[in-house]
Formats: structure tokens, sequence, C-alpha cells
């Protein structure tokens, strides 16, 4: 498989993305919802509450796919340049999601293997590493390039509605996958003893999911693509090859106000997601929820995320006073709530704030996406928007990594701690949460925009780029 140098001969002219064909190539991130729903609210689930193995090994093998990100640079960058197999995006993206329908095959093979009671051994994680490496290497291959064929395909007044429906079925994946993954696991009979479902119908769930995602993935660009697509100018390829990491560093770090929005989107996306382990885990040691019950958690709070983003992107265009600052701190201030709400849950045993706090977490979530990616938009001047995105895309991803890794570390360490207590190990990791959401609200309160555009003295950078920047 070999790569070859794209001609620049000719420029083509504007692409035209009608609605039809942009919601067909929405269904590609319907799939990648579904496919992170498999991997953080199913399989986790399984090898944690049901199967009894430690948060800090799982969480670390699932946050693989942020801390590879940089690896999506590159892969955007020399599709810019180089064809493979004859196209410039597909083969990239295809050859990724095969990689992740692969793994969700491994991992549904592996899991049910322990679920029969086979010994778990080294070889058994070499398994499930590689299954793990194997979807995170597809997943930065391809998901940067994916954003690159939006951009070739839809014309630029096109854009910005390109990337609000891709972003959409993202967030309706998380629905959907809920939904289908929960009807496919069954729940225990009352009374009964054990996750309820036998090592057949986890394997044939998971093999269902991959048939699910592939065939998504593989119809929704199907034709999307032609054969040696020229480079739409010379002046893309420089500025996707211009730049380097440490460059993009530096430049974002010269003034106080990229500063403290570097540690207000850091902290929150670390804290925000610090539950995406173990919140399911949580359910089922604490209160015995079974696999089928938590497996439908992410329809709950996706639901949630995609109404709140949707409102709050309609009243933003009507209410001169909502600004990106105000609803990222709104969004902020839910999660506090939220994780308020799991920490107590969970130390006093209430079952009945869960549902709760499913719905403020969709709820601060969908706020908090829309201010702080309209707050990306404000903190990236045109001309240098390149440079800044692609920061503030790391600084996002590397930060959700964490948090999710954490997540299980903290778990563990007060499981250690507390003398194997799951009300107080959870407890304390929700606060632990809560605690950290209510730092980056106070690093916000320092970002001062004015002052940051006066010493700019550029435009932010268009809309529909900060969108794709935080996709996938």
């Amino acid at each position: 498989m070999s790569a070859s140098p794209v001609s620049d001969a000719s420029t083509p002219a504007e692409p035209s993305l009608s609605v039809g064909r942009n919601l067909k190539i929405g269904l590609f991130h319907l799939g990648s919802g579904m496919a992170d729903v498999m991997t953080t609210g199913v399989w986790n689930r399984i090898m944690i509450s049901d199967l009894g193995f430690a948060a800090t090994p799982i969480g670390l093998l699932i946050a693989l796919r942020y801390f590879l990100a940089p690896l999506g640079v590159w892969a955007g960058r020399t599709s810019d340049a180089r064809t493979l197999l004859g196209y410039r995006r597909l083969s990239w993206i295809w050859l990724g999601r095969a990689m992740m329908a692969l793994s969700v095959v491994m991992l549904g093979i592996i899991t049910s293997n322990v679920v029969r009671g086979f010994e778990t051994t080294a070889l058994t994680w070499i398994v499930i590493g590689v299954g793990l490496l194997l979807f995170s290497l597809g997943n930065a291959l391809s998901g940067s390039t994916f954003l690159a064929l939006i951009y070739d395909r839809s014309g630029e007044q096109q854009r910005t509605r390109s990337v609000a429906i891709v972003w959409t079925f993202l967030l309706l994946g998380f629905t959907v996958g809920g939904i289908f993954f929960g009807v496919l696991l069954p729940s225990p009979e009352a009374g009964g003893v054990g996750p309820g479902y036998t090592a057949e119908q986890l394997e044939v769930l998971f093999l269902a999911a991959a048939a699910a995602l592939g065939g998504l993935w593989f119809f929704s660009l199907l034709g999307e693509e032609r054969r040696n697509t020229a480079l739409r100018s010379q002046q893309a390829q420089r500025e996707g090859a211009a730049g380097s990491i440490r460059g993009d560093l530096r430049l974002a770090w010269s003034s106080r106000p990229t500063r403290m929005f570097f540690w207000f989107l850091g902290l929150s996306m670390l804290f925000a997601f610090s539950q995406d382990l173990i919140l399911e885990p949580f359910a089922g040691d604490v209160f015995g929820m079974s696999a089928r019950v938590t497996t439908r958690f992410a329809a709950y709070w996706g639901t949630m995320s995609i109404l709140a983003t949707v409102i709050l992107i309609v009243l933003s265009r009507r209410v001169r006073w909502m600004t990106n600052a105000r609803m990222s701190a709104a969004g902020v201030v839910v999660l506090i709530v939220t994780f308020g709400l799991l920490a107590f849950s969970s130390l006093a045993g209430i079952r009945g704030l869960v549902t709760p706090a499913l719905i403020t977490l969709g709820i601060g979530l969908g706020i908090w996406n829309v201010g702080a990616l309209g707050m990306m938009m404000d903190m990236s001047p045109l001309g240098k928007a390149g440079t800044f995105l692609g920061f503030w895309t790391l600084t996002v991803t590397f930060a959700r990594g964490i948090g999710v890794a954490g997540g299980g570390v903290l778990r563990d360490l007060f499981l250690a701690l507390g003398g194997g207590s799951y009300g107080l190990a959870y407890g304390l990791a929700f606060l632990i949460g809560a605690i950290g959401l209510g730092v980056s609200l106070w690093a916000l309160s320092r970002v001062n925009l004015r002052a940051y555009h006066a010493s700019q003295r550029a435009e932010p950078a268009p809309a529909e780029q900060v969108f794709a920047g935080g996709m996938d």
C-alpha cells in the first residue's frame, strides 16, 4: 500500500453539498457516537462492574484514543498532499474505521471468553491492548481526514450547516447507541444472580455492533469522493503542512487571556469527562443496576445534550447577553450541580438522584459545548485560526484522555483507601470532579476577551472551523 503525490494541475470548481447528501454523510458520526458508547458505556461497565477488574488499566487503555490524537494531525496533513489508493481522504477514513470495527470484534470475543470463565492470562490483556490500540489508531487516522472530506465536499457558505448536521449526528449516536445496545443486552431476572447475560449473548452484541458500525461508516461515505481528486490549491497544501505543536504552544501561550483560556478549557474538559469511565460501573457497583439499564444512560444524557445544544444555538442568535463566556460558565455550573448530585447519591445511597443527574449531565454538556466551542472561535483570530485551533483541539483531546483515565484512577485509589466501600470511592471521585470544575470556572473569570481582541486586532475565526476542530 503506497501513497502517491497529488497532482495540482488544476483547481476544482466550488463544491456543493445538498442537505440530503449532508444527512447521508452525517450517518458517519452516528456510528462514531455509537462506537463511543460501546467502549465507554458497555465494555467498561462489563469489565469493571460485572467482571471485577480494576478501573485504572481499563481507563488507560480506553484513553489511548485521546493520547494518540497527534497522529490525526499527521494523517490530515498527509491526505492534503498525497493520495492513498487513488483517494485523498476515503482510503484513510475507511482504513481507520475498518481497524475500529475489527477492534470491537476482538473485544467482544476476548470479553466473552472471560465471561465463560476462561483464565485471564497475559495473552488476554495483550489481545485487549491490541484491540484498543487498533481502535485508537483507527480513530486518529480517520477523524481528521473525515473533517477534511467535509471541507472538500461543501462550499464556503455550506460549511457551517455541514458541520452542524454532522455534530448533531454525533450526539444522536450516543442516544441511538444507548437504546440499541441496551435492547441487545438482557437484564437479570428478578432475584437472579450474575450479570443477566450469557457469553454468547455478549458475543452477539459486539458482533452486531461491529456490523452496524461498519455498515454506517461505509454507506455514509460511499461515492462521496472521486479518485485522483486534485488539491484545492497550493495555499491549502502550505497551510496544512505549516506549523508545529511546539510553535502552536508558543504562539497561543503568548498572552494572559490565552493562558487562562487554556486552563479553563483543559480543566473543564478534564473534570467534565472524569465521569465517562466510571458512571455506568458506579450504578452497577453501588445500586446493583444491570448492564442493560446502565447502557441506556448514554441515551438519557445524549438526548438532553442534543436538546440543550439546539436550544442554545437558536437562543444565542436572538439574545445578545448570551455570550459564549456566559454560556460556558452556565454549562460548568450545571455540571458542578451534576457531580454534586452524583456524589451525594453515592455517599448517601440515594438511587433516585441518578436519573436527575443524567438529565443535568446532558444539559450541562450541551450548554458547555456551545459556549466552549464559541470561545474557541473567539480565541482564534483570523489569519492564525489554523494554529490556534490546532492548539485548542489538542488541549481538549489530551484533557479528555486524562479525565477518562483519571476517573478510573481516583475510583481505585479511594476504593483501596476506603476499605472497599464503593459508595465512598465513587462519591469522592465525583466530588473531586465538582471541585475541579469549580477551579475551571475561576480560570474562565480571568479570561478578558476584550483585552485579547484589542491585542490581536483581528476578527475571530469562522464558526465552521471551530465546530470542526471540536468534533470526534
